[in-house]
């Protein structure tokens, strides 16, 4: 499948996505000409830059090349390291000033070196001039992020209320600066701060599902922001204004028939129904958006999608909220004694469900050994919970002796701290609805089933991470 084209005509409108710290050194390997610097102007450099990418995708559908995600992380690590260079090359001259300084924001934005941008955006902000307010809301926007993510919050919030005081106001940019700002205040637990720029987020990203270009990209900043929205007034019991956020998703995700943004609205309510004591509601909940997607989706496939997503959660909502149940059929604890779930009252339990085989589960390994080290003492206990699979060293088959000596080495090589929980059979997948892997279970002080979920990722471990620490801090 060709998608090069479609990549270069979203490549204009993406050079100021929010960039990460850190900078990127050049190394040589830019194939594209980069001596006679000095004769060009910066405005030149960046557009020379910014086209790289665009230039690279077109030549190559013009080809008629198939589509490769490591080429197309090629062109795009191609095109930070020659923004890279000309940024250099741009902060060396003596006479940098006016728009130059602009620009060389942007290059530095490009090359994702977001701290030089900044400083470079400021200076040109500093610039007492009536001219270029376009260029100056970007500038804006861009030292609001950055002073968001780097904990300087008067300076965001000043700065994005020049934001609000000029023109043109762009809700992209809105996005992305209420965004930060909120998520950032969320990272120190000061939840009443960040709400009302969740919200604002949530209202632009909103608007955005009807004017972005790229759809992706609309639905994406639209999802996000609406769970961060819906999370921050969960965490300060807001039920009513929680609850309109998902409506809100729900809605929109029916509107523009998108698929994931409706299911994901469905399962955030019927999770948060059951963690706020309502089961019977969720499970009501669930019956109903069987019924309702009926409706809301013609489209028989996208249908599907949801009604399959929703009926393979089901063993989640239903365990969710209850007591944990015990792990059968157990044939080797590694290295510990067997010990029942109920035997840990008072932790904070967490089943992992993996398996040697299962590239996704390498992912969690080593925040699992970090959690493992760093809250064991805080009352976390984690389990990896496999089975037998007949496979030992390179998928070999083996039995079930090898299998588990292959364990016993696999555990050390990998470098995983807690016990390791070998079943014999599938029985355990099955009560906590864990047919796929990894999936992710945990258990509060109390016994009771307060997470449960598939899936590896940044995402994923973000979400984990809170949820541990807000059961550690239940009594």
């Amino acid at each position: 499948m060709k998608q090069f084209l479609a990549l270069a005509i979203l490549l204009i409108a993406a050079t100021l996505a929010p960039a990460q710290s850190g900078r990127v050194p050049g190394d040589g390997s830019v194939p594209a000409a980069t001596n006679g610097l000095s004769g060009k102007s910066i405005h030149d450099l960046y557009t020379e830059a910014v086209n790289y990418a665009l230039n690279k995708f077109t030549e190559l559908e013009q080809k008629n090349a198939p589509y490769s995600e490591s080429v197309h992380r090629k062109i795009l690590q191609e095109q930070k390291q020659l923004a890279a260079k000309y940024a250099a090359e741009a902060a060396s001259r003596s006479d940098v000033s006016g728009t130059d300084l602009y620009y060389l924001g942007r290059l530095h934005w490009l090359a994702t070196n977001s701290i030089d941008a900044a400083e470079a955006f400021e200076k040109f902000l500093a610039i007492r001039s009536g001219e270029h307010d376009a260029m100056k809301q970007t500038a804006r926007s861009v030292v609001v992020v950055m002073a968001a993510e780097t904990g300087e919050f008067e300076k965001a919030e000043k700065t994005l209320s020049d934001y609000y005081g000029n023109q043109p106001v762009r809700l992209s940019e809105l996005a992305s600066m209420e965004k930060q700002i909120a998520y950032s205040y969320r990272l120190e637990g000061r939840y009443e701060d960040a709400a009302p720029h969740a919200g604002k987020a949530f209202e632009a990203t909103t608007s955005l599902l009807f004017e972005e270009e790229s759809r992706a990209k609309a639905l994406s900043q639209f999802l996000d922001s609406g769970v961060t929205a819906f999370e921050i007034e969960r965490q300060l019991g807001h039920r009513e204004k929680a609850e309109a956020i998902l409506a809100t998703l729900k809605k929109y995700g029916a509107t523009v028939q998108s698929h994931s943004v409706y299911f994901r609205a469905i399962d955030e309510q019927i999770k948060y129904l059951i963690d706020t004591g309502r089961k019977p509601s969720a499970l009501a909940y669930y019956n109903n958006a069987l019924v309702s997607v009926q409706k809301d989706f013609p489209d028989i496939s996208l249908r599907v999608q949801i009604e399959n997503n929703l009926k393979r959660k089901k063993k989640h909502y239903e365990i969710l909220g209850e007591k944990a149940p015990e792990l059968r059929d157990v044939a080797h604890w590694l290295p510990a004694k067997p010990e029942p779930l109920s035997g840990l009252s008072g932790k904070v339990v967490l089943l992992d469900f993996w398996a040697t085989w299962c590239g996704p589960c390498f992912e969690a390994f080593p925040d699992l050994a970090k959690w493992h080290n760093e809250l064991g003492k805080d009352g976390l206990v984690i389990l990896g919970v496999t089975r037998y699979y007949g496979q030992g060293e390179d998928g070999n088959r083996a039995t079930e002796k090898e299998e588990v000596e292959f364990l016993k080495r696999f555990k050390v090589k990998e470098g995983l701290p807690y016990s390791i929980v070998v079943s014999d059979g599938q029985a355990n997948q099955i009560i906590y609805g864990a047919m796929s892997i990894p999936t992710t279970v945990l258990i509060d002080r109390k016994g009771i089933v307060r997470y449960v979920e598939t899936g590896a990722g940044t995402l994923r471990k973000r979400e984990i991470k809170e949820m541990i620490d807000r059961l550690l801090a239940e009594e």
